[in-house]
């Protein structure tokens, strides 16, 4: 795995520290700012190190046309709709960035957003963003790369449906043109993705050969995924958080509720503290249970002079006794002196 590490406003994130949980807002306030604020005490309950939200406009990222090129037609949730359409719909209002990462600071999180033109890259900027976030269809636009890799900030970027190439090209973009930290996170732009696309193997593939901290950005069902990818090195996961999949809405679906997203974070955390250190040995706790591992007993009762055998010896718990390894160093020698049954075989018991 890779040894990168880098701070987003002074949390350190990397080997050696607890995965940063980035709750995903994306359009799940719903256009509505009361449930925008919802939603970071929401993440704040839930135990998220920060929220995401995603600054564009309709005309920033694509244009308003309804010709066959601007359907979508994927297999998606938003099949049938018009790009600008559902842009128009799922957009957060940019002057809520402030007042939202204000919040997010008094809760204890930092705010940051995705990024789609260079305008977005000015405005945050401006509002002094701690962090930047490319979205997988946006790893291909070099110049967008550029634009915020010269900012200096962290770059937090997607990897959903890319190849080696399109990774390596957009990392160069980022590390040619400033000094910007950089971390990759593994995803598959299905919506919802399905488990069996998801590749959790590539995470420790993108930290080696990149020598950056990886991640996960998941949208399959559930948090199952999330937690497995922490067990494969994963150290930001990002999933989407909503107040009700009830509520209709573009991300809905594929969001996490908020007991759902608490329940995500505590399954990390606790798959954190599984990974350990990888050293063996008896732990504090398990040196309790070692005085009932297996030890050589006599099992039967023995006469002075007599044979110890397989019928009156044995590998048994507790430990008390022999090591078992010395079994077949005791089979076949005499008692020194009467031994009666339940005894834990010791060398005094035997005859050199």
């Amino acid at each position: 795995m890779g040894t990168a590490k880098f701070q987003i406003a002074g949390r350190e994130i990397g080997p050696g520290h607890p995965a940063y949980v980035i709750a995903e807002l994306s359009a799940n306030h719903n256009q509505e700012r009361a449930e925008a604020e919802e939603l970071v005490h929401a993440a704040s309950e839930a135990g998220a190190d920060a929220i995401k939200l995603q600054l564009y406009t309709p005309d920033t990222i694509t244009i308003d046309c309804d010709n066959e090129h601007f359907r979508i037609d994927s297999g998606s949730l938003w099949d049938g709709k018009v790009l600008y359409d559902l842009y128009e719909e799922a957009q957060t209002p940019w002057e809520w960035y402030a007042p939202l990462a204000q919040l997010a600071k008094q809760q204890g999180m930092h705010c940051f957003a995705s990024v789609f033109d260079e305008t977005s890259v000015d405005y945050l900027e401006e509002a002094g963003t701690p962090a930047y976030k490319i979205a997988s269809f946006e790893l291909v636009d070099i110049p967008l790369l550029q634009k915020v890799a010269a900012t200096g900030k962290p770059v937090i970027m997607s990897t959903g449906m890319a190849d080696l190439d399109e990774i390596e090209e957009a990392v160069r973009a980022v590390q040619h043109s400033g000094p910007a930290p950089l971390a990759l996170l593994r995803t598959n732009s299905g919506y919802p993705a399905s488990p069996s696309e998801i590749e959790l193997r590539c995470i420790e593939e993108l930290a080696t050969r990149f020598d950056v901290i990886a991640g996960l950005s998941d949208h399959t069902l559930g948090w199952a995924v999330p937690v497995a990818a922490v067990a494969v090195g994963a150290h930001i996961i990002e999933k989407h958080l909503t107040l009700s999949r009830e509520r209709p809405g573009p991300d809905s679906a594929f969001s996490l509720e908020p007991e759902e997203f608490r329940s995500m974070v505590e399954a990390v955390r606790i798959a954190e503290q599984a990974l350990g250190s990888g050293r063996f040995g008896a732990t504090e706790r398990e040196a309790s249970s070692r005085p009932f591992r297996r030890s050589l007993f006599v099992v039967r009762d023995v006469k002075a002079g007599e044979p110890f055998t397989s019928d009156n010896v044995r590998s048994i718990r507790p430990a008390a006794g022999l090591h078992p390894r010395h079994l077949e160093e005791v089979l076949g020698r005499q008692a020194k002196q009467d031994v009666e049954r339940g005894t834990p075989l010791s060398w005094d018991l035997v005859e050199k």
